[in-house]
């Protein structure tokens, strides 16, 4: 099997990412998650650049690391500059890692009028930089920036500069499409050219995303013969980002027939996309091929009925593979196969009979405002109740709220609740910064003695949106509330004219689910009423 080495440069390339940055902490955390998984290398930061990569670097040091090697990323010394002399060749060494990727102009548009030298000074900037650091007792993974931009330009002399980092001592020479504006084909001819010219050097790709194809000419560049691949998890980079290594490699794998990961690593690509993801503090992008929420979800109700006589039949791979998991989306556009396999993903028993009424009973509620596909708990919810063994938790019989402000003072909204627990008629009341905050804790001070694992329930995120705005401020407005217990997150859904009732829907999905949808609890008997002031 032919195999791929991975270089992962989300550390780095990934970081330049507008909107992202990450502390050494924050980057010591992936760099041990992708150590884990198994990639060949992982470019750690710029250390002559900025004081967080040098810290970055030093606790890289005090670690042993499993399968990674650690690269300290630079660039050729500076134009008639003695490499002994150059910081940043100086800084490569000092950062104490076994191998170092530096970057250096393959095209005469930088080299003649963003560097200012000659051609043949940049031929010697390349070759001596290289043989420095080699001589330094570094191996050298040689980045041609620019390359293909400049081998349109001047081929002859973009092969040059590779050349010149062969004969330095790099054991790798990386083609960049920096601009990320290169097309598949010319990706091909390039690599091709450039195997022709060096027949015995290995050759890697680093493409940027800008024209939409940094996958597709990464895996052009594999065909012609690259071996090493660069690339950020998520496809985080400058602009529109770097060639993302979660769609990458599980088409090296899966779709090209390379290994690139150790056995069986591939199906934790899930976990790290999402990982990442949460120590970077951004959301993940549900819809990413192979490792988003949706990448495996089905809401034609035709292709789930298929999916279920013969799975993977709108699926081009397992979701297994890559450790996710088929899905089917619940919404007006579904059928009763759509709601049997989401009753199957739940553990849910139901028959089609009630199958067909439970969908037009979603179909009607969609043409009213709801929007079920973003709010499975809710889904859930109803398909549960139409158990004839379902017995809801509690039973709202009535709430009133007020709001009011004094002189300088902020605005309170006060929640009175009545509610039906376990045969008990209970009357709460809470004040709170709004309404929903108030219904929330009235709510919570009536159910939390028969519950108490509703304590650790907390809202993450409350979206509002305007159905129709055509109707002004007597618009359908739909609710969505997403929960988390610590442990699990879900997400349910409520839809009024009135915002107020909308948001206790969403908030009594939220409640009901966390209680009834999960393992049963023994519900605590309650000796009086609970009553709040």
């Amino acid at each position: 099997m032919l195999e791929v080495e991975i270089f992962d440069t989300t550390l780095r390339d990934g970081t330049q990412r507008e909107g992202l940055s990450l502390s050494a902490a924050d980057k010591m955390r992936i760099a041990e998650r992708l150590d884990q998984l198994g990639v060949a290398y992982i470019e750690g930061g710029w250390p002559g650049s900025n004081p967080k990569d040098v810290e970055f670097f030093a606790r890289a040091r005090e670690r042993a690391w499993q399968r990674a090697e650690i690269v300290a990323f630079g660039s050729t010394r500076r134009a008639d500059t003695a490499v002994e002399k150059d910081p940043g060749l100086r800084a490569l060494v000092d950062a104490g890692t076994n191998v170092c990727a530096i970057f250096g102009k393959s095209w005469t548009l930088h080299v003649e009028r963003v560097l200012r030298t000659t051609r043949d000074e940049n031929l010697k900037m390349i070759e001596e930089s290289v043989r420095f650091l080699r001589l330094s007792g570094r191996r050298v993974i040689y980045d041609a920036e620019h390359f293909f931009d400049g081998w349109r330009n001047d081929a002859a002399y973009a092969l040059a500069t590779l050349a010149a980092a062969a004969r330095g001592g790099a054991e790798t020479v990386v083609l960049c499409d920096t601009n990320g504006g290169s097309l598949p084909w010319e990706i091909t001819e390039a690599v091709l050219s450039a195997k022709a010219a060096l027949p015995d050097v290995r050759l890697g790709i680093h493409a940027h995303d800008d024209a939409g194809c940094a996958v597709a000419n990464t895996l052009a560049a594999v065909r012609a013969g690259a071996r090493h691949v660069q690339g950020t998890i998520n496809g985080w980079g400058e602009r529109c980002g770097n060639a993302n290594l979660c769609a990458v490699m599980p088409d090296l794998e899966l779709k090209l027939g390379m290994r690139c990961l150790p056995t069986g690593a591939l199906m934790e690509l899930c976990e790290l996309s999402r990982f990442v993801c949460d120590v970077a503090n951004l959301m993940p992008d549900d819809h990413m091929p192979y490792v988003g929420r949706s990448a495996f979800a089905h809401k034609g109700g035709v292709h789930v009925a298929a999916m279920r006589l013969a799975p993977g039949a709108y699926e081009h791979v397992e979701p297994a593979r890559v450790g996710n998991q088929t899905r089917a989306v619940v919404s007006e556009l579904s059928g009763r196969a759509t709601l049997l396999q989401k009753a199957d993903e739940h553990g849910v028993t139901l028959d089609a009979a009630d199958a067909a009424i439970l969908i037009r009973s979603i179909k009607d509620r969609e043409a009213d405002g709801y929007a079920f596909e973003s709010a499975e708990a809710s889904v859930e919810l109803m398909m549960r109740r139409t158990a004839a063994d379902y017995v809801a938790p509690f039973r709202l019989i009535g709430y009133r709220i007020t709001v009011g402000q004094q002189q300088h003072e902020p605005p309170v909204s006060e929640a009175t609740l009545m509610i039906d627990v376990a045969g008990r008629i209970l009357h709460t009341a809470a004040t709170g910064d709004g309404p929903v905050h108030a219904l929330d804790g009235a709510l919570r001070r009536a159910l939390e003695p028969a519950f108490p694992q509703i304590a650790s329930i907390r809202l993450v995120d409350y979206k509002v949106r305007i159905v129709d705005g055509r109707d002004g401020t007597a618009a359908t407005t739909r609710v969505l509330l997403d929960a988390t217990d610590g442990t699990r997150r879900w997400s349910t859904l409520g839809a009024s004219p009135n915002i107020v009732e909308a948001s206790w829907h969403a908030l009594a999905d939220s409640i009901e689910w966390a209680v009834a949808a999960r393992p049963a609890v023994q519900v605590r008997s309650l000796a009086t009423p609970a009553v709040a002031t």
